[in-house]
């Protein structure tokens, strides 16, 4: 069954720190392979809190998606992010197409 992480960018503190954090995570993809489905294109927030952006990446499943946010690479280029905006990340299940 496909998984989802799904990140918003809230507030940007930092450009620097960001663009640090996008040319690392870029290069933490590596062997993890994850399919973005949205990479920061237009959108409407249509309830909650603002947002920036969003991205959403597809993994094959619940473990392929841990593994690539777990990974070193990725943990390294995650405090790039910590330093330079405030984000919600979140991994869900998705469904079975028929």
């Amino acid at each position: 069954m496909p998984a989802y992480i799904v990140l918003t960018r809230e507030h940007t503190h930092d450009t620097q720190e960001m663009e640090r954090y996008s040319e690392k995570a870029k290069a933490a993809r590596a062997g993890h392979d994850p399919q973005p489905l949205a990479f920061y294109g237009d959108f409407e927030v249509l309830e909650g809190s603002s947002m920036e952006g969003a991205v959403i990446l597809r993994f094959p499943d619940m473990v392929a998606a841990r593994a690539w946010y777990q990974s070193p690479a990725y943990q390294e280029a995650r405090k790039h992010r910590f330093l330079g905006a405030d984000y919600r990340v979140f991994i869900v299940d998705g469904i079975e197409q028929l």
